[in-house]
């Protein structure tokens, strides 16, 4: 069985629903965006949101995919750094329960949080305390660490350690897996451009961003950036969130629908749409029905809170995959 390796930010997700965004104002946090905060400012967000609907949950761009990818039944693991804190015992305790490999890597800060505050309209807002997540170091990844798998799926927040990015996605080619990037956040693509250009080049298979970050990486619109991505790997793929997605390969470009859905929250809709993607193709399925099971399982994550969903939506959801593969 192919079984597929993630590396990326160990976060705990603290789910918050809001009331109304005056307190977005009053953090100072553009709504919709991701902003990275120290642990005090993380803190006082935590204790101004007591009282409101919350609820926690390992999270983190790759960590979020590898789960999908486990409720599929595909043989997972899952690298990165926590602290050695009672969240980051969470993690690993969820990572196990959810058949994933842990290997986590135990750092002296405490356990990376974000705050993800959900405002009416199912948009989220992220303060984002990365904490021992960006203790995962070069001399933390070796050879031995691919050992066993065929994939290996990255999040592109990890390229703030160009040195211990490079080195992972270069072992993991060495060692034959197909690589699978997702570049993360628009802001962090415009700085790293020439770095990230160099290593999808040179390493990756796969190239996984949303409309802001493949406009930053080429300076185009989606479908002409789409086009110009496709000329450092083999396929690109761009999420459009209610416009569906695109897809570029040898056969040329599809271009796939969403699921019908209501959505009330869109945390976690990229990282499940990946999910399903990777899915497929780790099946030899056509880009066309790799794009089908992401557009499936993202639109049923946008229905619930947060990026996980209980084992009875999971039951459904791959009853529906399945059934794209015949």
């Amino acid at each position: 069985m192919v079984k597929v390796l993630g590396m990326g930010n160990a976060l705990v997700d603290i789910i918050t629903r809001l009331e109304n965004d005056d307190l977005l104002d009053e953090f100072g946090l553009p709504k919709g965006s991701m902003t990275l905060v120290d642990l005090d400012t993380s803190n006082f967000i935590h204790a101004e949101t007591a009282g409101m609907d919350k609820s926690r949950a390992s999270g983190g761009s790759a960590a979020n995919t590898i789960h999908g990818l486990a409720h599929l039944g595909v043989k997972t693991g899952f690298v990165g750094s926590v602290g050695n804190d009672d969240m980051g015992q969470f993690f690993q305790k969820d990572l196990k329960n959810n058949q994933i490999k842990p290997i986590l890597f135990k750092s002296m800060q405490e356990t990376g949080k974000a705050m993800a505050l959900i405002s009416k309209d199912s948009e989220r807002t992220f303060a984002t305390y990365l904490g021992a997540a960006v203790d995962l170091r070069a001399e933390d990844i070796s050879h031995d660490v691919f050992e066993g798998y065929e994939y290996f799926y990255v999040e592109g927040y990890l390229v703030q350690d160009p040195k211990m990015f490079e080195k992972a996605l270069r072992l993991a080619s060495q060692a034959g897996l197909t690589i699978c990037l997702d570049l993360a956040s628009y802001n962090i693509v415009s700085e790293y451009a020439e770095l990230f250009k160099t290593v999808v080049a040179k390493y990756v298979d796969i190239l996984f961003a949303n409309e802001e970050e493949i406009r930053s990486f080429t300076g185009k619109n989606p479908e002409e950036g789409a086009l110009v991505a496709k000329e450092y790997c083999d396929l690109v793929v761009v999420k459009l969130g209610a416009e569906g997605s695109i897809c570029v390969s040898e056969e040329g470009m599809v271009r796939i629908g969403v699921r019908p859905s209501k959505p009330i929250d869109t945390t976690g809709a990229g990282d499940l749409f990946a999910a399903g993607f990777i899915y497929g193709h780790l099946k030899n399925l056509s880009p066309e029905i790799c794009g089908k099971m992401g557009s499936i399982i993202a639109g049923r994550v946008i229905e619930v809170i947060g990026a996980k969903m209980d084992e009875a939506l999971w039951e459904n959801l791959r009853r529906e995959v399945v059934a794209l593969e015949s």
